[in-house]
């Protein structure tokens, strides 16, 4: 073990020489010698870890914005666990079904905090090991990345201003004209908006508490978005009105895939895939339900 440690000093070493001297070629080879020296110091360190009994980490990645399902907050009330590199703390739906997954695989857990197009290519490189960020299960993300069964399902809805023009809409049909925005790279925007008869599609909005703040100032008439999201909108702006047409005829028509929320991992990772959904069979949808109605009564703008 010392002669590996000692070769990998060297090789680091020559690396460095050869730099600061401007030869490319030389510094090429050697910095590849050099990484896979260190490849090999590491699986080797990472498997010693692995004999001596420590605990492994899972490191989840979020928005810590994206509430009721993940939100910052400054303190480690309620359960909420710190933010990698960071001072504050994340809580939600999200956190809550983290923490349970981590504690039943026995990981310690880590909170990474990404924008919400960082996501996906966090995930692929393997920077995190896995995504809870309410992501829904989309073809298009399969082919980027592995999910687990559902960890809820999220039926879509609309949110209008208690006294606007949309207020009494029963229907899509009803919504016809109206000026709308959703989220960036949802399907609430992609494929939900369009169905609006003649509707005035403004630009996507790069984040929940974003498109809210665009209803709430009066940019826009109507945002789509998922029930969890609408419902805690509503406890955050008493002025705003919940539209649900499910069940209805004239409902927004989406696939099953696009409100199943689910973890994504990295293609191929079956061992933490296999381990995550072995906890998501102990729960019920009833269980769903609840975890999410206290993290909707936990989370900071209903105080």
């Amino acid at each position: 073990m010392k002669k590996k440690m000692l070769s990998i000093l060297l090789a680091s070493t020559m690396t460095l020489a050869l730099t600061a001297c401007g030869s490319s070629a030389s510094s090429s080879t050697d910095s590849a010698e050099s990484d896979a020296a260190a490849s090999e110091s590491s699986t080797e360190e990472t498997a010693d870890s692995a004999d001596s009994g420590e605990t492994k980490t899972l490191k989840v990645a979020m928005e810590c914005g994206y509430a009721p399902y993940n939100w910052t907050q400054a303190d480690d009330s309620n359960g909420a666990v710190p933010i990698n590199d960071s001072s504050d703390y994340a809580y939600g739906y999200d956190v809550m079904m983290a923490k349970l997954i981590a504690e039943q695989l026995g990981y310690d857990l880590e909170i990474v905090k990404l924008d919400w197009d960082s996501l996906v290519p966090a995930v692929q490189s393997g920077t995190v090991d896995c995504v809870i960020a309410g992501q829904s299960i989309t073809s298009e993300r399969l082919q980027m990345v592995d999910f687990s069964d559902p960890y809820y399902y999220a039926s879509i809805v609309g949110l209008v201003k208690t006294d606007g023009a949309y207020a009494d809409a029963a229907g899509v049909a009803d919504l016809a004209g109206a000026t709308c925005t959703s989220q960036l790279g949802t399907v609430w925007y992609d494929v939900c908006l369009p169905q609006i008869q003649d509707a005035e599609i403004q630009p996507a909005q790069e984040s929940a508490p974003a498109m809210l703040v665009a209803l709430e100032s009066g940019r826009t008439d109507l945002i789509v978005t998922d029930m969890p999201t609408a419902m805690a909108a509503e406890v955050a702006y008493p002025d705003l009105k919940l539209l649900d047409f499910s069940g209805t005829e004239d409902d927004f028509e989406v696939s099953e895939e696009e409100i199943n929320i689910g973890v994504s991992v990295q293609k191929g990772n079956t061992e933490l895939l296999d381990g995550i959904n072995s906890v998501l069979a102990t729960l019920t949808t009833d269980d769903f339900d609840k975890m999410m109605e206290e993290a909707i009564s936990v989370q900071p703008l209903s105080e």
